[in-house]
């Protein structure tokens, strides 16, 4: 039988965002798939040297707010100055006092587990990123280096 293979395209940069990427492609090469994971559009904040993600509760209704804000609280105050900040330093507690792996040890077990990660050439073009200021571990390439692998995945997902 040959190799179960996960395509994964991640295209969001915040915190919240990060997660289930990495979760995703960490767990997928535990149970022995091949993985490839291609960063897109903001997607590619994920492959930076230094991360610095935030939360952004804005337009983010299914979010859990502290001390029931949900049930009093209106999604348009969400974007008062200063509560991005507050909600990201409120979500990294609490992922912390969980017990939950940081993004860096998440994207260092997708590494350590032989995951291809490639960020979108375009989009770095597009945005005039420049390569060092991503992880070494990253292939650039566009849609067709990841169709290459994608088209004879098992399991294709886009978050």
């Amino acid at each position: 039988m040959s190799q179960k293979k996960l395509a994964l395209i991640a295209t969001k940069g915040s915190l919240d965002w990060a997660y289930p990427p990495f979760i995703l492609a960490s767990t997928a090469a535990a149970l022995d798939y091949e993985v490839t994971m291609f960063f897109t559009f903001y997607g590619l904040q994920l492959l930076k040297k230094d991360l610095n993600l935030e939360v952004s509760p804005l337009g983010n209704p299914g979010m859990p707010m502290p001390m029931n804000m949900d049930k009093w609280f209106p999604v348009a105050g969400t974007a008062i100055p200063g509560m991005q900040g507050m909600m990201t330093s409120m979500m990294k507690s609490k992922i912390k006092s969980k017990g939950v792996s940081s993004i860096e040890d998440l994207r260092t077990a997708c590494i350590e587990s032989d995951v291809r990660l490639i960020g979108c050439q375009m989009t770095i073009d597009l945005f005039d990123m420049k390569r060092e200021d991503f992880i070494d571990e990253i292939d650039l390439g566009g849609a067709a280096t990841f169709f290459e692998f994608a088209g004879e995945a098992n399991v294709s997902l886009f978050i």
